[in-house]
């Protein structure tokens, strides 16, 4: 249960936490990435789309590495493509796991995605499982995605390292209610703006599609959301069978139990990401024996951009197959 000494520094032209994030996302050279679509009926009646990376030639035994992507993410955010790329340049296969209402069409439920949704988790990986059983999984989360992955590696702990070789969770905000509440003020409600304008109009349509939904659902009230607490409170909460945003953003937060994780884990969070206060961050009483702890002072949210201008995105991936490698 190391605490890392983190080797991440910013480059000096790239100083402070938005611009970290935002270089890296918007900015930053992104690699090429070829995938396959497959889709796959889930349990409940809906659909989860999986885009896979695969190299040209693969051992039937090779490793698989599931993404897990951020909130209103897709394969095609930077860190998917960059981690995709990397698992190829290894010889690994890869797949990202695309939320729902994620993939460029809308789910067929009323409900979508959420922190907390670790079912969705384990039904993936049990599906790449019972398709590849001789190949080991390694998983990784992102933001939101991190989350998930973190809650279900504590939650569902013997589940997770029956499946699981190694799992890494970066830039997640395993306290939901510390790091919902950053997203309240100063520039950080820019962010929240931008999730903002592509979750309701998703939720407005599912409204007019879905019958049912309106009956939960105040339509009006959702057009009018500034902030996560609004929206949580409107949608996510109801919809997900919380009682309300604070219920759900308590239940759904792994930093509780993360204490109790069984596979190998890496949480890789820089000190000055915008979308987690420095001060919510877990530490070793926080964390079993299995956790690794990597918090440089610097990175943004998984941002991690490196190299001379515009700049480069690869220390990520590289740090995920470094700590992966490790425990082969």
């Amino acid at each position: 249960m190391p605490l890392v000494t983190p080797d991440y520094k910013a480059p000096r032209w790239l100083a402070g936490a938005q611009i970290q994030t935002i270089f890296a996302a918007k900015v930053c050279k992104k690699p090429e990435v070829t995938y396959r679509r497959e889709r796959w009926d889930t349990p409940d009646g809906d659909f989860t789309d999986i885009d896979w990376a695969t190299p040209e030639v693969a051992d039937p035994a090779a490793p698989i590495v599931v993404h897990f992507h951020g909130l209103e993410g897709s394969s095609h955010s930077h860190y998917a493509l960059a981690l995709m790329h990397e698992t190829v340049k290894h010889g690994w296969r890869g797949c990202v796991s695309l939320f729902r209402s994620c993939s460029g069409e809308l789910n067929r439920s009323i409900k979508t995605y959420h922190a907390g949704d670790i079912d969705q988790v384990q039904w993936v990986l049990e599906t790449v499982r019972s398709r590849y059983p001789k190949a080991p999984i390694y998983a990784v989360g992102v933001s939101l995605g991190g989350n998930q992955l973190a809650l279900f590696c504590g939650k569902r702990a013997q589940t997770a390292k029956g499946l699981l070789t190694a799992a890494v969770s970066v830039g997640a905000p395993v306290d939901l209610v510390a790091g919902s509440n950053l997203l309240r003020f100063g520039f950080n409600r820019l962010y929240s703006k931008m999730f903002l304008d592509t979750l309701i109009p998703k939720v407005i349509k599912k409204c007019e599609l879905m019958p049912q939904m309106r009956e939960m659902v105040d339509v009006e009230a959702i057009k009018k959301c500034k902030n996560f607490y609004d929206f949580d409170s409107l949608y996510t909460a109801p919809v997900h069978g919380f009682k309300s945003a604070m219920d759900y953003w308590t239940k759904a937060s792994a930093k509780p139990w993360l204490k109790y994780v069984q596979v190998p884990l890496l949480l890789l969070n820089a000190k000055n990401d915008p979308f987690m206060p420095q001060w919510a961050l877990p530490t070793l009483s926080d964390v079993s024996d299995n956790v690794w702890l990597d918090q440089p002072e610097e990175g943004g949210h998984v941002g991690f951009p490196t190299g001379n201008p515009p700049g480069k995105i690869d220390y990520l991936p590289k740090r995920i197959f470094r700590f992966f490698l490790e425990r082969r």
